[in-house]
């Protein structure tokens, strides 16, 4: 089957199938939500102390099955995945999750799960390739109790310009590298009622975080409420545009049209506490280093959109 169109009807068909179900591997535990709060800088008491909750957005990781492979895995979810594959679908990227919280997770809970293929997408066509999008929701029990919603989106598609063994990357890369086309529109940023303040801003070259009325705690990105104490009430206020780079990673693989790799991407510890991803100019990808201080810019790119950006200072002349 060479189009993912004639394939559609027998793919929609799946829609209503489980997906997986079973018991998460370990209870809801303290070690685990320890190390999720070290690895994402997340300070909550609530999530400490001798008797934590589980931070909400741990929901999926009790249900994930690790290095050995996804836990309960229904028969009819790999063959939605063959027929996709069957199809010239070969190639998959996560897309979004959505994540309903309904009860406190605590140590000791046991977690066990329910998945369904809730939805398969017509043919669409994106920048990657053509193909479909597959949602599947699990319903997550703390003790037999339910705790939370977990929907997941992956895209199964056909790579544009060859297929997912690496033609598609070659050709892309191929296009950049070639003076005779133009670089391709850089991807534009999602704006959304949660963050159109933000992009407000920076239409007016300011960079603004939130900060929560209630407890004062500055936060990025925009969250419709604050993470330390649950509070919606917040405001809008303009960071100085001074940071330094807490880490980076230099991309060179894999390739795409807008970008010429290899390039630096940056976490950036800006100088109120918060951190946001930027890409790093005024220095080489090998001159970045962490604790390297930057300051703010404003660039405008493909179709006119203002990004902010952060500038190294330049490297210095040997005397």
């Amino acid at each position: 089957m060479d189009d993912p169109e004639d394939v559609y009807p027998l793919l929609k068909s799946y829609e209503g199938w489980p997906a997986g179900s079973g018991r998460g591997k370990d209870p809801v535990n303290a070690p685990m939500i320890r190390h999720w709060c070290e690895a994402m800088g997340d300070a909550n008491p609530a999530y400490a102390g001798a008797d934590p909750v589980a931070p909400p957005t741990m929901l999926q990781v009790w249900t994930m099955g690790g290095l050995s492979g996804p836990i309960g895995r229904a028969a009819a979810y790999g063959e939605l995945l063959a027929l996709l594959d069957s199809a010239g679908c070969t190639a998959v990227v996560a897309t979004d999750c959505e994540q309903e919280y309904l009860r406190p997770l605590r140590p000791g809970h046991v977690i066990t799960f329910d998945s369904v293929i809730e939805s398969v997408s017509p043919r669409k066509t994106t920048k990657l390739g053509t193909g479909h999008f597959v949602t599947t929701r699990t319903d997550i029990r703390a003790d037999g109790e339910p705790a939370g919603t977990h929907r997941f989106r992956i895209f199964k598609y056909a790579p544009a310009n060859g297929s997912a063994n690496g033609s598609a990357n070659a050709s892309a890369e191929a296009s950049v590298k070639d003076a005779g086309e133009s670089r391709a529109a850089r991807p534009r940023p999602v704006v959304n009622r949660d963050n159109a303040g933000f992009w407000d801003g920076v239409a007016e070259r300011r960079l603004l975080i939130q900060r929560c009325d209630a407890c004062g705690a500055l936060r990025f990105p925009w969250l419709p409420g604050c993470g330390g104490c649950g509070s919606p009430e917040w405001t809008a206020v303009e960071a100085s545009g001074a940071g330094t780079v807490f880490s980076y990673v230099v991309v060179h693989h894999p390739p795409f049209p807008a970008f010429d790799p290899p390039y630096a991407v940056a976490l950036i510890e800006l100088a109120e506490g918060v951190r946001m991803i930027s890409n790093i100019s005024g220095v080489p990808h090998d001159r970045v280093r962490i604790g390297m201080p930057v300051e703010l810019e404003f660039v405008r790119v493909d179709g006119g959109q203002l990004l902010p950006v952060f500038r190294a200072p330049a490297p210095q002349a040997a005397r």
